[in-house]
């Protein structure tokens, strides 16, 4: 297995991209590493090359630069190059840490979408409080503007995921809304509930309300782009934030506290494992010819490292293969 990796992309790059390809390295010496970036930036930073490839090139895309014109324009950047060897089979999958909506086009553009896909969703795995499994949440930023036909193949696709990768039989599938009743939402929530409702192919529960998404109401969360990606910040942003005041207050309310937290110091590692979201890599753009996983752009070596080891899981899973036979034969049968 070839894993291509814009080593150029992120707010740390290449330094803790590299680190957390080392670390992944460790875990699966059996994939190969490909590091598209500078070739002098990236040995600054290697330790040793085992398993580690290096395709150089001292052209990369910013944070900054505008997506679909970077990708156009800087044919021999990292990403580009990367998103290359993925599209001529060279690669088995790509990771970057880089600019999000480059990392899109560069999927649609190069990479290409599976023949039925309307639209590919960002899918990510977020933390459930009983189980270490956590639930799949599609989409969660890839289309702000979402049609009715993007939701269904969101639950199809959803429904693949968690069961090949997840290893969940007969996953449960749910709306998020802004009620658990069937007549809640706008209209096009309503819309999308009766469309879902009507689907044999899924085990769809109806709506759920996002405040108990970390109670694992659902295995797969599906939702527009717009709302996904508000949900999956707000989560974040809870968790971090929960963390930051409990060490807060413990170091303003005296002894007292930090001898009660000392007591309790294995408890709260739990709980900050438990919240972890990084735990569980990057958001992988999900209805592409092969696995695309974007990460933060704050990404460290952590996030990177469980994002690839999360590659390895999905190229194995053969989800792509899953999800292009469902709908190569749904279309078959549509021509029919």
């Amino acid at each position: 297995m070839k894993i291509a990796i814009d080593a150029m992309g992120g707010d740390y790059a290449p330094r803790e991209i590299i680190e957390g390809v080392e670390q992944a390295r460790d875990i699966n010496s059996d994939v190969i590493y490909q590091l598209f970036g500078d070739q002098n930036k990236i040995k600054k930073y290697l330790k040793n090359d085992d398993s580690i490839e290096i395709h150089h090139t001292e052209e990369y895309i910013s944070m900054d630069d505008e997506p679909t014109k970077a990708i156009k324009k800087k044919k021999n950047s990292s990403l580009v190059l990367a998103a290359k060897s993925v599209k001529e089979g060279n690669s088995d999958a790509l990771f970057s840490a880089g600019n999000t909506g480059a990392i899109m086009v560069a999927g649609l553009l190069i990479i290409g979408r599976i023949k039925g896909i309307d639209r590919p969703g960002l899918t990510t795995t977020l933390p459930v409080i009983d189980n270490d499994m956590g639930f799949t949440m599609i989409d969660c930023g890839a289309n702000a503007d979402t049609k009715l036909l993007n939701v269904k193949q969101y639950a199809l696709m959803g429904k693949y995921y968690a069961e090949n990768v997840k290893k969940i039989n007969n996953p449960r599938i749910g709306l998020i809304n802004n009620g658990t009743e069937s007549d809640k939402g706008n209209i096009q929530h309503r819309e999308m509930f009766e469309m879902l409702s009507e689907m044999d192919s899924i085990n769809f529960i109806g709506n759920i309300e996002s405040r108990d998404l970390l109670n694992g109401v659902t295995d797969v969360a599906v939702t527009d782009g717009f709302t996904g990606n508000a949900v999956l910040k707000t989560i974040e942003g809870t968790a971090l934030s929960m963390m930051n005041l409990i060490k807060k207050e413990i170091k303003s309310n005296g002894m007292k506290s930090k001898i009660g937290a000392l007591l309790l110091k294995n408890s709260f590692k739990d709980v900050g494992k438990k919240m972890d979201y990084t735990r569980y890599g990057g958001a992988l753009l999900l209805g592409l010819k092969a696995p695309v996983v974007k990460s933060h752009g704050s990404s460290k070596a952590k996030t990177v490292k469980n994002s690839l080891v999360e590659i390895k899981n999905i190229v194995n899973s053969e989800l792509t293969n899953s999800i292009n036979d469902y709908f190569d034969n749904d279309q078959n049968n549509t021509e029919k």
